[in-house]
């Protein structure tokens, strides 16, 4: 069963956090730039690749938001700042009223525990001279999570199952497994350590049409189960409406629109939204046949040297003067529907 096969009727069911639920983490003004150097003995930055200019969202307690856009937008860079996998040029990024940006080594080992990824690629993300057992094990044993051996053996055979494994996968290798099996391990992986939010950096992308939905239906029971965080990184808007509550929509380093998932998609404001979604292939060939796309001309600009005002007025069919002239304000124009156009 492929994801757009899905029934309405279980996208409806889709669970949804308490509206009054504490923010577990929130991102203000949130800057990534590489430098690009030259000179092969005395190198000099010439520029910056501005692979996140300034965007701010925040992630309530058992939520899914959902992080889409173009590849090379800044979804998965956005996933390594959280995980301080690289240093933010700027911005602050608050995990639990914890400054995640002014932590100790020492000070972020607790964290590392409660934070968790789950990586594109099945293949290199597993490696392939340990035993599905020893890589399960492995983090449970780095955080202290079972003290002794037979209850980490006890506990992977346990993640195996809720993962919809059999307990004798334990013994083998990666290279024994398929892609969708893989993923499962490296699902299980991240449960090890029993973390509180998840970063889903293209979980299933990898993976054949006919296993996604499998992956996601299990993402989403494993959510409701351990009461689990996620921001869901992905390319493919089919994916993101199954799993996620709220949707951010990200362009050259910003993002442009977001808003509560039903709404993004019945009702997109920003007009690169609207072009995402016209691209999102129906399964009925009649109601594809008959609707309008939405083509966006020309190519991404460079992120090196973004265009001026709004970064996607280049290639916007509704762009007058003022949008090149000025950085368009990210505004609620709707309770709890946000975008940056000033077309709005």
């Amino acid at each position: 069963m492929s994801v757009d096969s899905l029934p309405r009727e279980k996208l409806m069911e889709r669970s949804r956090p308490d509206q009054e639920k504490e923010i577990l983490i929130k991102v203000s003004g949130l800057k990534m730039y590489f430098p690009v150097t030259e000179g092969a003995f005395i190198t000099r930055t010439v520029a910056h690749v501005k692979a996140i200019d300034g965007i701010s969202f925040d992630i309530k307690r058992g939520e899914t938001l959902g992080l889409v856009g173009e590849s090379g937008c800044g979804k998965t860079t956005t996933g390594r700042c959280i995980l301080q996998l690289e240093k933010p040029t700027a911005g602050e990024i608050i995990y639990d009223n914890l400054d995640l940006g002014k932590l100790s080594k020492e000070e972020w080992r607790p964290l590392r525990q409660r934070i968790q990824v789950i990586f594109q690629d099945p293949y290199s993300s597993l490696n392939p001279r340990m035993k599905i057992g020893d890589i399960i094990s492995e983090p449970m044993y780095v955080h202290n999570v079972e003290e002794d051996g037979p209850a980490r053996v006890k506990r992977v055979r346990e993640l195996l199952s809720l993962c919809g494994l059999s307990p004798k996968f334990a013994d083998r290798y990666p290279h024994e497994m398929s892609g969708g099996q893989r993923q499962r391990v490296g699902i299980a992986r991240a449960l090890a350590v029993r973390p509180e939010f998840i970063i889903c950096d293209e979980a299933v992308s990898a993976l054949d049409v006919s296993i996604q939905a499998q992956v996601i239906n299990l993402l989403e029971d494993l959510r409701d189960e351990f009461n689990l965080t996620y921001l869901f990184i992905s390319h493919d808007l089919s994916v993101i409406r199954h799993l996620c509550h709220r949707v951010a929509v990200m362009y050259l380093g910003k993002i442009v629109e977001l808003a509560d998932c039903d709404e993004l998609y019945d009702n997109p404001l920003h007009p690169y939204t609207r072009a995402l979604l016209s691209a999102v292939p129906i399964p009925d060939p009649t109601i594809e046949k008959q609707r309008a796309h939405q083509i966006v001309k020309g190519e991404i600009p460079s992120p090196i040297n973004p265009p001026s005002g709004c970064v996607f007025h280049p290639r916007c069919t509704r762009a007058v003067d003022r949008c090149s002239q000025g950085i368009p304000e990210f505004r609620e124009v709707k309770p709890d529907h946000w975008v940056a156009c000033t077309e709005v």
